[in-house]
């Protein structure tokens, strides 16, 4: 599975960059959600806003790690000062909790530390 962040998103709501290949995964089913990507989202200005929401909402979600556990992952992952926020760490810490699940970003210090974790997509 693979997980878009914010920025992916970002980028294929305000320039269409992306679309193709958003579109392709979720009709293979390789897309997946994360609760907080849509809350995200859902602060910012969307097209067709309800319509948006509800589409999000229909994919695949990811689970939403305890914030005691994320906690715990970036001490014992030493995460702390590679420039993430909570957000991106709960983001890590879903996809860790799923085996097989990458994130897709174009975040530059969630893409250093996603990639060190050997958890980054690249479609």
């Amino acid at each position: 599975m693979i997980l878009a962040d914010s920025s992916i998103w970002i980028e294929m709501f305000r320039k269409g960059r992306f679309k193709d290949e958003l579109e392709r995964m979720i009709v293979d089913e390789q897309l997946c959600v994360h609760p907080f990507v849509i809350a995200e989202l859902a602060c910012g200005n969307l097209p067709d806003r309800q319509r948006t929401l509800m589409n999000l909402d229909k994919l695949i979600k990811l689970p939403i790690v305890s914030l005691q556990d994320v906690r715990f992952m970036i001490e014992a992952r030493s995460l702390f000062s590679k420039g993430i926020g909570l957000t991106d760490a709960s983001l890590i810490a879903s996809c860790l909790a799923t085996p097989g699940t990458r994130i897709w970003t174009i975040d530059g210090a969630l893409g250093r530390v996603s990639e060190a974790l050997a958890i980054r997509s690249m479609p």
